[in-house]
């Protein structure tokens, strides 16, 4: 017995070990879709048709491209909406969505990124964090708000300035923080940066 007891502790050790990096991996996965998603969505922030930019000559300023709200989410997450115009391609809402004339309003697509209190959990169940929420438009121009996953902590979105500092084409930047939570013992902050192509 004596000389099972190591072998018994190492092997514990080493199942712990490996249900906490299969948990690792998880988050990070479920992460990099998060950060591809929103990426994706400023870098189309702003897009104006070259047909619609000709026929009223506004600047693409006027149709506030993005939006961020601080503070205003789950456990002080912050809030990010994106408009732009359809290209001539297909384009995708944050959820998967074709987007089409029908699920834009005044012509624009929306696309939000929000952290909210995990949904349908019964009283007195400890949530794993929050719950990443994607906000689109359905078929009738009316916003919708779609879980995309749990476990995230917070999301924080700040605007780190222009690209360059020729004061011609600037794009914006941002840095978007994630903090990722398994609810028990794994919470990992990531971040990334993106920038804008169309302000």
């Amino acid at each position: 017995m004596l000389l099972l007891n190591p072998l018994l502790k190492s092997s514990a050790s080493l199942v712990a070990k490996q249900v906490q990096y299969e948990k690792t991996q998880a988050l990070l996965s479920e992460a990099d879709r998060a950060f591809t998603l929103i990426g994706r969505a400023i870098h189309i922030a702003g897009y104006r048709h070259i047909a619609s930019s000709r026929a009223d000559n506004k600047p693409s300023s006027a149709i506030h491209p993005i939006e961020v709200q601080k503070k205003v989410g789950y456990r002080g997450s912050d809030y990010i909406m994106i408009r732009h115009e359809l290209t001539n391609g297909i384009d995708f809402d944050c959820i998967g969505n074709a987007l089409t004339k029908e699920r834009t309003k005044k012509n624009l697509a929306y696309q939000g990124f929000s952290v909210d209190r995990q949904a349908g959990l019964p009283n007195g169940v400890k949530a794993n964090g929050g719950s990443l929420i994607c906000q689109s438009l359905d078929r009738q121009g009316r916003l919708q708000n779609t879980t995309l996953m749990n476990g995230v902590n917070l999301l924080s979105i700040e605007e780190i300035g222009p690209n360059n500092k020729t004061g011609v084409n600037q794009q914006k930047l941002f840095k978007v923080k994630l903090q990722m939570t398994d609810g028990v013992l794994l919470t990992l902050d990531l971040e990334r940066i993106f920038s804008t192509r169309n302000l």
